[in-house]
């Protein structure tokens, strides 16, 4: 039976109905959503081809008349009349295209010049004197009209008036039905293909549905008296058919829910102790709080120093997701020896270090200043953070030539500190990640500043490594082509 009462006397859907239901409207709205999204991407390239075709034939034209020759003077179009017929006889037009000329003045019935082809006599542009003057006034170069032969879509240039003769438009119009028809048609094949693969899914859904549930109706009496309370109790394992199957792995299942309980019960446990003692100091700084001025100004700098952790943390992750837009970085000519200057004079003052302006390269880059200032401002605090006072620090900019790699720019900051393993050399570029280890002290830091510097490297088409130090430590270099 598929459909039973309910307790209370109300008819009961079975699972086999329901899950069938269920698949029926899921696949039915995935199929209507296929079918709607390849229409609209089939109209939307039809709208795309048009508006292509109508610049490429104006923009044609418009080439043409100042470089065309008449055939028969060897010399200038002396008139607009003369230039659209050379033209209309040497171009050859889609099935859904005309090309047309007019001339004489613009808001007056034009006089139409036209190729020699066979369109259909109700839906042809040249036999519609309304649309042909419109057009011919409009002040856009392109535009839509909406007939009673359907719609067309068109483009035009103008032509001036030459000495003793009338001004002129080159027109291009094109009939979009025929082809948007094909989209529907595709539309409405897709539906009906749809409409044959629910009818299956039926089908199948039903069989399948009745074959997988059939189990779980034997096992369902044995099933129900297990309770959350009790989870050490199984179904008994009669032979090898389904229902043993069925039997073996839902017995696996109240493994894994027992021992997942089990685990959940020890981390309600870890996490209460281990918060218990960040709450419990929460609460007894502000619970001691009193109207001392120095008490309350502690409190909130403890406060306020935990804000502005998660404030970095928030800025450097929205930075990252700019990293995507083609805005992220603003490319200028940069006198490179300027910059490198300039950062050179900013980082001095990031700690008490032996700061050395190691080298200059003299040559215009385009780049990003503000961005390469930033990258390189966020390596030089990173080494500061792991060295100690009176350590050297070096920062510089060279040009490298080479006949295998091309010619490129380097700019670097280089550290003696303690240098960084090379097990964690792959992974510190990641977010949220700095190595197995940490080198020199312990900073606050979130691992983003590398991911930071090495996102605005690849913002410049190029990239940023990790190199050894000459006596002990680490080198950063920014390496970007010469024509970023």
């Amino acid at each position: 039976m598929t459909v039973s009462r309910s307790p209370v006397g109300f008819p009961r859907i079975s699972a086999r109905i329901r899950i069938l239901l269920w698949l029926l409207v899921v696949m039915a709205v995935a199929l209507g959503a296929v079918a709607v999204t390849v229409r609209s991407i089939l109209q939307r390239d039809v709208d795309h081809r048009i508006s292509q075709l109508l610049t490429q034939e104006t923009g044609e034209f418009a080439n043409f008349v100042p470089q065309g020759v008449d055939p028969d003077t060897g010399g200038r179009f002396d008139t607009a009349d003369r230039l659209l017929r050379i033209y209309l006889q040497r171009q050859y037009a889609d099935p859904d295209e005309e090309l047309l000329g007019l001339t004489g003045p613009a808001g007056d019935r034009p006089d139409v010049i036209r190729q020699r082809r066979d369109l259909p006599p109700d839906t042809a542009l040249w036999r519609d004197t309304d649309a042909l003057t419109r057009i011919r006034a409009a002040e856009d170069s392109f535009g839509t009209l909406e007939r009673p032969q359907g719609e067309l879509r068109w483009a035009k240039v103008e032509i001036g008036p030459s000495a003793g003769g009338q001004p002129g438009a080159f027109v291009v119009a094109f009939h979009p039905e025929r082809e948007r028809a094909v989209a529907d048609k595709t539309f409405w094949m897709l539906l009906a293909l749809s409409g044959v693969a629910l009818l299956m899914t039926t089908g199948i859904g039903w069989a399948v549905a009745g074959r997988i549930l059939a189990p779980v109706r034997l096992v369902r009496t044995t099933a129900a008296e297990l309770t959350e309370q009790d989870l050490t109790r199984r179904i008994p394992v009669e032979g090898r058919d389904d229902i043993a199957a069925l039997a073996e792995t839902f017995n696996a299942m109240l493994d894994r829910l027992e021992r997942a309980f089990a685990a959940q019960r020890v981390f309600v446990d870890d996490a209460g102790h281990e918060l218990r003692t960040p709450i419990t100091i929460v609460r007894g700084h502000l619970e001691l709080m009193g109207d001392d001025p120095a008490d309350r100004e502690e409190t909130v700098r403890l406060v306020t120093d935990e804000l502005d952790r998660m404030s970095r943390i928030v800025e450097d992750l929205l930075l990252l997701a700019g990293a995507e837009r083609p805005d992220f970085v603003r490319p200028e000519p940069v006198q490179l020896a300027e910059l490198t200057a300039d950062v050179f004079v900013k980082v001095r003052t990031l700690g008490e270090r032996e700061w050395v302006l190691d080298g200059v390269a003299d040559r215009e880059v385009r780049l990003d200043p503000q961005r390469m200032t930033q990258a390189m401002v966020q390596l030089a605090q990173n080494a500061v953070q792991h060295t100690v006072p009176g350590q050297r620090i070096r920062i510089g900019s060279r040009a490298v030539d080479s006949r295998a790699e091309g010619d490129r720019i380097e700019l670097y900051v280089a550290d003696h500190g303690p240098g960084i393993p090379p097990e964690d050399a792959e992974v510190i570029f990641e977010r949220f990640r700095r190595g197995t280890s940490r080198r020199g002290t312990r900073t606050s830091g979130a691992g983003l500043g590398l991911a930071i510097v090495k996102a605005i490297a690849e913002g410049h088409h190029g990239g940023v490594e990790l190199r050894r130090t000459d006596g002990g430590g680490a080198t950063f270099v920014l390496t970007l082509e010469t024509d970023t």
